[in-house]
């Protein structure tokens, strides 16, 4: 946990302790990233507003280097700061949670995580996806465009093999939410359109126009099976 305020901090850590987690919390971001040089958690939880390296920094960071890139992040955010919450997002963070909280919903959302991280593991057999020249490998979790790899975070991976599991299917924001992040936050469904805007840039020819993923107003998504 990256918090800087003693009593936010102590509440999380006391919850998720309860629930059987081990915490290291930290105060500020250039703690975290001097700690990882030395320690690798399952999760971070960052706080957007930190004294010094702020919370967006701290993602960036967490995203580029090749041993944390991978590990899930939640950003904690105030309400008022939906600009800074979704950039977090593009950032490459996995979740957001409002503050203020309640903490039983808090510690269901970590829970809701790591149930979908640990569906992610090792298998004999290999599952591949094709449509086009985009081409999913499940259980090594990679993702090919033209024969190039594509770098996609765990939340945009599962995303899109969704989309392309039900390719010429329309799926709402809410069901992509219950089946990406495990758990049912209404009003919040920004978080698939930002991940949806992500894939785009990646997997389109041109994002602006794109031919894969087509968006269903008023409903949800739809990866096209005519392309």
């Amino acid at each position: 946990i990256v918090e800087d305020e003693v009593n936010i901090q102590s509440l999380i850590t006391y919850n998720l302790e309860t629930a059987g987690y081990k915490v290291n919390s930290f105060s500020d971001g250039e703690e975290i990233l001097k700690e990882i040089n030395s320690s690798i958690p399952d999760l971070f939880i960052i706080d957007l507003m930190l004294p010094g390296i702020d919370g967006l920094e701290v993602c960036r960071n967490l995203k580029q280097n090749s041993q944390t890139k991978d590990i899930p992040i939640i950003i904690l955010t105030a309400k008022s700061e939906e600009f800074d919450k979704v950039l977090g997002l593009e950032l490459g963070a996995d979740d957001y949670i409002t503050k203020p909280f309640s903490p039983r919903e808090f510690v269901a959302r970590i829970k809701a995580l790591f149930r979908r991280v640990k569906k992610i593991s090792p298998s004999t057999d290999i599952e591949i996806l094709k449509h086009g020249n985009i081409l999913i490998n499940c259980t090594r979790r990679e993702v090919y465009k033209s024969r190039e790899k594509i770098d996609l975070p765990l939340k945009e991976f599962e995303l899109l093999k969704i989309l392309i599991k039900n390719k010429g299917n329309v799926l709402s924001r809410e069901i992509l939410l219950d089946k990406v992040w495990g758990f049912d936050y209404p009003g919040e469904t920004r978080t698939v359109d930002v991940h949806i805007r992500h894939i785009r840039q990646k997997i389109e020819d041109d994002d602006s126009n794109p031919l894969y993923i087509e968006t269903i107003r008023g409903i949800g998504y739809k990866f096209n099976d005519t392309n």
